[in-house]
């Protein structure tokens, strides 16, 4: 057969799409949302990559952690400080700065620094501060808004940041939240290290699960009203085509629609960006020009969707007879083989085989394996869920008149129905699958922070000089508090900090309740002093603190400058043993009860306060929070948790979270115009079922019982493919077998509620078709 032959045909099918009256631009627009639907989530997909790598560019970009050696202050400085925080569960990036000149650096986004007491904002800050909900916020950022922050200085579009200015910042600059600049940006990036195999295979496993079942979508809806285009094309046997020809243009046709799908994903896909701009999903947001597909990608998903749309109309129409007098559909179908359904799955498993035991000091898995293997088990779902579904239904009979008209309709037309659910059979399968491999190797990303949330649920970390006794007070008087325990610390060395010490030992202060919380002590009122050893520095201990000696207090803050002050240990020490604090380290050294410190070392010291709150007030951390502010604007209020992710590990789930969300609603799209595609093609049957007296409620149940059916079977053969899939990648990773029920309960019932969604919003069309004015016919 010539190019030239294929191609008139084609365009012969082509014409037909779009000169076939009302009946033919039906089915095109019905295929055309479909396709489209599938084209703008790959589309964007295809866009993440871009989006990603403008999010990290502006990110380093705006990098103000350029500290560096200790600069002079001149007329290109600029003085900037780490005034993050969080709100209801957001980070908001906060920086103080203080312009030393006027070629002090400007930061991305900005044309000029606001003056002390004035702020420019984010436009989501500004919108959030200036609603009910950003009270608590508007209590913590005393600053008066003069300005936005431009797209160029932020990561996205919905993030929470803003510049305050400030003044004599300089007296706080340290090593870690307050420096001196010069310039914004990352002069120095990391060496590349070598990529994680589990990581990579996670990544790779989330992009093959996430568009699977778009592709599985997109063959659907190429096949919408095939039983009527099946019927029309037996009309051009009438006039000389041969059933080659007539398969040909019905591949025509099926072309039409997905070029026009194209244009309405194009659309979709545009409308979707702008979209994009005002949501946030798992706390990460874009801007809608950073969404940009790369071109190369783009230009496959063009050339791929008409590929696909010609051939799955081939491949449908090979069990097809279409004669001049009619098409040999109605008559009973010869039945499924099982045989090479079977082959999918297990030529998958055959392809992951080798992969087992590899990653990490095994060696990287081989991505082409990988890949072919999970493609084929995903596809061996929607092979498989045709002939189950075919070989369920042929054994139900018995039961109520919407049980038999739902039941007979499935065995009349069980592809169709197996068509309608593979994509959430294939979307719950991949999923259920991820799931399991992210709990079998969660552990192995995430540590035990060690810290003692029974004891205290924050801690306040307060910059040196702020009195971290009255600190504590005011922290104990705020609401959502129940305890608040705080304490100074500094480091003493036996030599000046100007050139290092050889040996140091830490000291302690707070009141004899807080010391107690560190060490064992023999008995305590103020004014005492105690020595705790029973940690790993103990030489260290017993070898600097001894009555008389002098030691040099850390006044460096890792700048390495700092002037000399000395301190000479008391007499009357009092032996004690250190214990586990709250925070989960065990510190000995020096401890002295408040009287027992010299006045001229209270500015000298980091004070830290540990809360232990009360979980009845839902708010206590944002008072908390503001309380903080109000003390010392520097100060860092962490929120304590028992453990804490890799952030690599955390990206990728956080990915596969907001993967899904898109997916699922394409699910319920796509499966919307499915089901109002199906009763389209049965209007004729529903109002004739009308005509004769069938109940609304009956032919109502019935189209439930339909998708039911299908449905259950479907999540039922999902979960089994993806147990499978689940274990062959835990034994690939090295991870003992186990399921998380949780996680494949989730999943299964998230299907389930989609196709409970959709079919509620099938009932008012079903309501309109069912009329007895459906059988009038032209």
């Amino acid at each position: 057969m010539s190019a030239r032959q294929w191609g008139r045909d084609l365009g012969l099918g082509f014409r037909f799409a779009f000169t076939g009256g009302r009946e033919g631009w039906t089915r095109v627009l019905l295929t055309a949302i479909g396709v489209g639907l599938g084209v703008a989530l790959l589309l964007l997909t295809t866009a993440i990559p871009t989006a990603l790598a403008v999010r990290h560019d502006r990110d380093d970009a705006r990098a103000d952690y350029t500290y560096g050696p200790r600069r002079p202050k001149a007329d290109d400085t600029l003085v900037i400080a780490d005034t993050d925080t969080v709100f209801h569960g957001r980070s908001v990036r906060g920086r103080l700065v203080e312009p030393e000149g006027p070629k002090a650096p400007i930061a991305p986004g900005l044309s000029a620094y606001p003056a002390p007491g004035d702020m420019v904002v984010s436009p989501a800050l500004k919108e959030l501060l200036a609603s009910g909900d950003g009270a608590m916020l508007r209590d913590r950022l005393p600053y008066r808004i003069t300005g936005t922050i431009g797209e160029a200085g932020l990561v996205g579009s919905r993030e929470l940041a803003y510049y305050a200015g400030a003044k004599n910042l300089a007296p706080k600059i340290n090593g870690y939240q307050t420096a001196r600049i010069t310039t914004y940006g990352s002069p120095n990036r990391s060496p590349a290290t070598r990529a994680d195999p589990v990581l990579i295979l996670l990544v790779l496993l989330v992009f093959v699960v996430l568009l699977m079942p778009v592709a599985v979508f997109i063959a659907t809806a190429v096949r919408f009203g095939g039983e009527r285009r099946d019927r029309r094309l037996a009309a051009l046997r009438l006039v000389g085509s041969d059933s080659r020809m007539t398969r040909r243009i019905a591949a025509g046709e099926a072309l039409a629609g997905s070029l026009v799908g194209l244009v309405f994903g194009t659309g979709f896909f545009l409308l979707g960006r702008q979209f994009a701009g005002s949501v946030e999903v798992v706390d990460i947001s874009v801007f809608p020009d950073s969404l940009d597909p790369s071109p190369a990608l783009a230009a496959l998903v063009a050339l791929a969707v008409p590929a696909a749309a010609v051939l799955v109309t081939l491949f449908a129409l090979r069990g097809v007879v279409i004669e001049p007098l009619g098409v040999v559909r109605t008559a009973r179908p010869a039945r499924r083989r099982l045989w090479w359904r079977l082959l999918l799955p297990l030529g998958g498993l055959a392809l992951l085989a080798p992969m087992i035991g590899q990653g990490r000091s095994g060696g990287d898995f081989n991505q082409y394996l990988v890949t072919g293997g999970v493609l084929l088990l995903l596809v061996g779902v929607t092979a498989l869920l045709p002939w189950a579904v075919e070989a369920l239904v042929a054994r139900l009979h018995r039961g109520s008149v919407a049980w038999q008209l739902a039941v007979r309709r499935l065995q009349l037309s069980s592809g169709s129905a197996a068509r309608m659910v593979n994509g959430i059979a294939v979307a719950v399968a991949g999923a259920v699958a991820l799931q399991m491999l992210f709990a079998g190797v969660q552990g192995d990303y995430t540590q035990q922070t060690g810290k003692d949330v029974t004891r205290a649920q924050m801690q306040v970390n307060l910059s040196k000089g702020t009195p971290f006794s009255t600190a504590g007070e005011r922290f104990a008087a705020t609401k959502g508090v129940r305890a608040a325990t705080s304490l100074g610390s500094a480091t003493l060395g036996d030599r000046d900090w100007r050139h290092g010490p050889d040996t140091t030992v830490s000291l302690t202060v707070g009141t004899c309740a807080a010391l107690r919380e560190w060490a064992t002590l023999p008995s305590c009122r103020d004014g005492d002093a105690f020595v705790a050893t029973g940690t790993d520095d103990d030489s260290s201990t017993t070898r600097l603190a001894r009555p008389g000696t002098t030691l040099h207090v850390d006044t460096a803050d890792g700048t390495g400058r700092g002037a000399d002050v000395r301190w000479s240990v008391p007499k009357g020490l009092k032996p004690a043993h250190a214990i586990t604090g709250p925070n989960g380290a065990r510190s000995g050294g020096i401890l002295l009860t408040r009287a027992a410190l010299p006045d001229r070392l209270n500015g000298l010291l980091d004070g830290s306060v540990f809360l232990s709150l009360d979980p009845s007030v839902p708010d206590a951390t944002e008072y908390v929070r503001n309380t903080a502010a109000k003390v010392d604007p520097f100060a860092d209020a962490m929120t304590w948790s028992a453990t804490e992710e890799t952030k690599k590990f955390a990206s990728i789930r956080t990915g596969l979270y907001v993967g899904a969300v898109c997916v699922l609603a394409l699910i319920g799209a796509s499966l919307l115009v499915t089901q109002l595609e199906q009763l389209r093609e049965r209007r004729k049957l529903l109002s004739s079922l009308m005509a004769f007296g069938t109940r609304r409620r009956t032919l109502g149940l019935s189209v439930f019982w339909q998708t039911a059916i299908p449905v259950a079977l479907g999540l039922l053969l999902a979960s089994a493919v993806g147990l499978t899939l689940g274990g062959v990648l835990l034994k690939m990773v090295g991870s003992p077998l186990g399921v998380d029920w949780p996680s494949v309960l989730s999943m299964t019932g998230a299907g389930a509620a989609v196709v409970l969604v959709v079919t509620a919003l099938s009932l008012p069309p079903l309501l309109r078709l069912m009329r007895p004015e459906g059988l009038r016919t032209e």
